[in-house]
């Protein structure tokens, strides 16, 4: 949860801290675009360390440097110290997703693992629709410096949590080599196989898809909405629900359905959350309801399709799900990125924008999820 819920925690402090830096709101977005970034590229080298060294100690290195550049963060009086340790905060955050989705592959078969990931997605789900709700309420009562001092004891938690409960997967003798040319060759097999690369950019797409509201969450609750920065918790908890529901039945389907099936059935449920809240833009004034109701069926259907994909991108490379996950995460982190620093300036102004953008998305993850089973 600790990539996810440092994206957006810090959202409701966006007025203020504007303020205190004497910024716009496109310039401090760019702080979660240059987050998105660091937290990109990290995982294209902590998942061969990963897959060398083992899921544990990577996770424990990286949340010692999480904390440190939380603190970093709270501390900051200028905008650029504050742009440096987010840097920071997204080098370290890239560890526990490469590594925690690894772990479960390493310890379970393809079917408990969905069913495992399916309880991982519905912790998931909390991060990014719970973060900005207590980032509100740190707001509103000590200042948004509270907010990154809090992400630092959250760290510190998970460290202790990690270190006290949770052994080492990777057996000794699945230990890879982290030597460059090796690195490479593997990383070559990701660029070029189909399947993989079409699941990667699946995933990329329909995450991407609810990413522009959770991006836009500001503009959505202040100027659209017209509510305050404790309100945060009305656009964004019906979407931990409808994820949590989506992963619950996801759960219920791992052992009756193959996961292509629920994935196909998943992206039927997001697409029609998608035209539904197309519809909802174009006819109606932004109202909770209008602009939620949809996002919550998309959100179910997102929850059903994220556990079965990431056991069928582990599965593209058995031998090494580190560097799997990372090029899985690379790629979703760099959209996400390209759509706050990009896509969220523009089609944030207005309803209908951000709902054109989501119907974008998901045409092209249905065009590829259609081609990759055609070729199967």
């Amino acid at each position: 949860m600790l990539g996810p819920f440092t994206v957006d925690t810090y959202l409701p402090s966006f007025p203020a801290m504007e303020a205190e830096f004497g910024i716009s709101r496109a310039v401090l977005s760019q702080s979660l675009a240059l987050y998105l970034a660091a937290f990109a590229i990290s995982t294209l080298i902590l998942g061969p360390l990963a897959d060398k060294l083992g899921r544990r100690l990577i996770i424990l290195s990286t949340l010692i440097l999480y904390v440190s550049a939380s603190i970093g963060c709270a501390l900051s009086e200028e905008y650029s110290t504050f742009l440096l340790f987010r840097l920071l905060q997204g080098i370290a955050a890239g560890g526990g997703l490469v590594s925690g989705r690894a772990m479960i592959r390493d310890v379970y078969n393809p079917e408990d693992a969905q069913f495992a990931m399916s309880r991982v997605t519905m912790m998931f789900a909390i991060a990014p629709s719970v973060a900005p709700i207590i980032g509100g309420w740190l707001h509103e009562a000590f200042g948004w410096h509270s907010v990154f001092y809090f992400l630092a004891l959250y760290g510190a938690s998970i460290f202790v949590l990690m270190l006290i409960r949770i052994p080492e997967t990777l057996h000794p003798s699945l230990r890879q080599s982290i030597h460059p040319v090796k690195v490479a060759r593997v990383y070559g097999k990701t660029l070029t196989n189909q399947r993989y690369q079409s699941l990667i950019f699946i995933i990329a797409c329909y995450f991407g898809g609810i990413f522009l509201y959770i991006a836009s969450a500001p503009t959505v609750i202040f100027d659209f909405l017209n509510l305050g920065s404790k309100d945060f918790i009305v656009l964004l908890m019906p979407l931990v629900m409808g994820m949590m529901l989506g992963a619950w039945i996801n759960g219920r389907l791992a052992h009756r359905w193959t996961r292509e099936k629920t994935v196909t059935v998943a992206l039927c449920i997001v697409t029609a959350g998608t035209v539904l809240n197309s519809l909802c833009a174009y006819l109606f004034p932004p109202t909770v309801f209008s602009v939620v109701g949809p996002l919550v069926i998309y959100t179910i259907g997102t929850g059903m399709a994220m556990p079965a994909m990431t056991v069928l991108v582990l599965d593209c490379f058995p031998k090494n799900r580190g560097t799997a996950a990372a090029m899985q995460g690379f790629v979703q982190m760099v959209g996400n990125a390209t759509l706050t620093s990009l896509a969220v300036p523009v089609l944030s102004q207005q309803p209908i924008l951000l709902a054109t953008g989501q119907f974008a998305l998901i045409i092209i993850a249905l065009i590829l999820w259609y081609r990759m089973k055609k070729c199967l």
